[in-house]
């Protein structure tokens, strides 16, 4: 693994951060819209502010990290965009069912590793997760580690 000094963080809003190590660009939960209202059934939910950065001054990605589809908090509709931009995307099994294209579905605790620049490795490893309030049901969000 590289020392923390090969490791920058680019934060962009809500869950999106850009992760570069050795190289190697990473990018998790693209959402690059600005404020609006998503309307999931029942539910409203509101984007209140801008990201940092705009989908458009982000080059080729390495990897999306992609924790789940399920909700435009995590995947908005400039992050489902963006998607073809990176050389792979990964995420649950089920995200990659619906998203096709260059994903790659990982089950619970299934790993993959990548290689950087510098031939060093980082893993990225599917962590069960539940996402929401009790009760709801608990799915493989990837995580790198």
């Amino acid at each position: 693994m590289p020392n923390h000094s090969d490791i920058r963080f680019t934060y962009i809003g809500g869950p999106a951060l850009l992760i570069e190590v050795d190289g190697l660009e990473l990018l998790a939960d693209p959402t690059f819209d600005p404020p609006q209202e998503y309307q999931a059934g029942a539910f409203v939910h509101s984007k209140i502010a801008v990201p940092a950065l705009e989908a458009s001054q982000i080059g080729e990605i390495d990897v999306v990290l992609l924790t789940h589809d399920h909700h435009f908090d995590n995947l908005d509709h400039s992050g489902r965009d963006f998607l073809g931009k990176a050389k792979r995307v990964l995420t649950t099994a089920a995200a990659a069912d619906r998203l096709q294209g260059n994903t790659v579905g990982l089950e619970a605790w299934q790993s993959i590793v990548l290689t950087t620049a510098s031939n060093k490795t980082l893993s990225v490893t599917a962590t069960p997760a539940r996402h929401g309030p009790e009760g709801m049901t608990v799915v493989p969000l990837s995580a790198f580690c």
